[in-house]
C-alpha cells in the first residue's frame, strides 16, 4: 500500500519520526517554524530576484519579491500597472 503522505525521497521510518516530532509541538512552537520558513522562502526568491537583475535596488528588489509571491493580478491591483521584471 502506498502512503500518500510520504514523499518519495522519505523512507516510512523517517517520515513517522517527523510526524512524531510535528505531533508534539504545541502551536506557538508550529507558528514559530512557520514563519521561519517562510522567511527562508522569501529569502531565496530574494537571492534570485538579485541575481537576475543586480541593477535593481533594495526597494525594487522588494517589489519584484512581493510580486513573485502575491502574483501578477494581486500585484496589479494593489500597485497598478508598475513595469517591473521579477
Amino acid at each position: 500500500m502506498i502512503n500518500l503522505h510520504v514523499p518519495g525521497d522519505t523512507s516510512f521510518h523517517a517520515q513517522s519520526i517527523q510526524d512524531g516530532v510535528l505531533r508534539k509541538m504545541d502551536i506557538s512552537q508550529r507558528a514559530e517554524m512557520t514563519f521561519e520558513l517562510n522567511a527562508n522562502v522569501r529569502a531565496a526568491v530574494e537571492a534570485g530576484v538579485r541575481s537576475r537583475h543586480p541593477e535593481y535596488d533594495d526597494k525594487t528588489v522588494g517589489m519584484a519579491v512581493t510580486k513573485l509571491m502575491i502574483g501578477d493580478s494581486l500585484f496589479k491591483e494593489a500597485f497598478g500597472d508598475i513595469e517591473l521584471e521579477p
